[in-house]
């Protein structure tokens, strides 16, 4: 397992944001150490500034969405409703299929950003389950003694 999924707590993680009753810096900051990989990959990075400016202004809903651009560049929001004082995410692999057809990653949440980030965190968690190989795999080498053969009679 590598160090970056070590460390990644998706239940800690998921319990803060469910508890919270809106956007905090230190919550944002808490996240981004824990859950984003890019982020700190990219250093200085023209991403990583954008996203900083916005904590800054707390503009929370935009960094939430700067960070699933980032970290999650396969994924695209696919809705955000507010319905009944919560606000309703999906994220998307598939965001033209149908809706039964596809399997998106919900989360809701009184605050936007939240509901946001909730659904980011869903999709880290999904993707930290998944094993990977740290080799990629290849096909084995064929058997020796098999030839191929040509049955066609081209006379």
């Amino acid at each position: 397992m590598t160090a970056a999924l070590r460390h990644f707590n998706p239940p800690s993680l998921g319990q803060q944001l469910h508890d919270a009753a809106a956007m905090t810096r230190p919550l944002m900051l808490d996240i981004i150490a824990h859950a984003c990989r890019r982020v700190s990959s990219r250093g200085g990075g023209e991403h990583t500034a954008r996203i900083l400016r916005l904590i800054d202004v707390e503009a929370w809903a935009d960094a939430a969405l700067a960070l699933i651009e980032l970290e999650l560049p396969l994924w695209q929001v696919r809705r955000i409703a507010y319905d009944e004082g919560e606000w309703h995410c999906a994220l998307s692999r598939e965001r033209e299929l149908p809706d039964w057809l596809d399997a998106a990653v919900e989360a809701r949440h009184v605050d936007l950003a939240l509901a946001l980030l909730s659904a980011f965190l869903e999709v880290g968690a999904l993707a930290a389950d998944v094993p990977r190989p740290s080799v990629p795999t290849v096909r084995p080498a064929p058997n020796p003694l098999y030839e191929p053969v040509g049955c066609e009679n081209f006379s």
